[in-house]
């Protein structure tokens, strides 16, 4: 979504994998982790020159411990639970942003760290909680196009975590490879269209459109998953 919140964007035609009801979660984390890697290298390269390298090396230091936690946590989850978590974690991120904005948060470096343990843990479990990574990261100072370059270049190592467990564990099979590569392919050429488009776009409409992704999606996962 313009650079940012693809993954907020996915769960909603991903529910075609996987157990509704059964004992076994949906693979929807694993497989946005998988195609994430690629779209997320795609936004790193487009606005490589604007990563702040210190910030993430606070976030990655603190998050990465914790977020292979939260992956780990996520394969035990059943079909219903991890929908329930994943819907409720998108939709809540939308006022949590809003919040830490209205009351204009900052955030000082040894801030980023303590936040950024909370995060791994549940950025490990969940999609739409990329969301919490991007308000930390402009609660610190940053903006426009190094938010999306540092959430990018976090992203990746966070996700290489996440796949390094789930596969551990046994929850990435061909099918999800082969779905995730798909996605990602189709994605990648985004990042640099994105990059014109956000130079272009006025802040408060592109946040609007990601708001809006962000709860249609979340509400879709758990109503799929209650009452389909």
């Amino acid at each position: 979504m313009l650079g940012v919140g693809q993954a907020q964007a996915l769960p909603q035609p991903l529910g075609v994998l996987g157990d509704h009801h059964g004992e076994r979660a949906e693979p929807i984390v694993p497989i946005i982790a998988i195609s994430a890697l690629m779209t997320n290298a795609s936004r790193a390269a487009a606005f490589r020159r604007l990563i702040d390298v210190r910030r993430g090396l606070i976030v990655l230091a603190a998050a990465v411990p914790t977020a292979a936690l939260g992956a780990w946590g996520y394969t035990f989850l059943t079909s219903v639970g991890a929908s329930i978590v994943i819907g409720g974690m998108m939709i809540a991120s939308v006022p949590l942003r809003r919040v830490l904005k209205r009351h204009e948060v900052q955030v000082s470096d040894r801030g980023l760290a303590a936040a950024s343990v909370g995060y791994g843990l549940v950025v490990g479990g969940t999609v739409g909680s990329g969301i919490i990574l991007l308000s930390l990261l402009m609660a610190v100072g940053l903006e426009g196009g190094a938010v999306i370059a540092t959430d990018a270049a976090i992203s990746i190592v966070i996700g290489l975590i996440k796949i390094a467990v789930f596969g551990i564990a046994g929850v990435v099979g061909a099918q999800v490879v082969a779905f995730a590569l798909l996605i990602g392919v189709i994605a990648f050429p985004g990042a640099f269209l994105a990059k014109a488009l956000v130079e272009r776009m006025p802040i408060h409409l592109h946040t609007a459109l990601l708001d809006a992704v962000v709860l249609f999606g979340g509400a879709f996962v758990i109503i799929r998953v209650l009452f389909w």
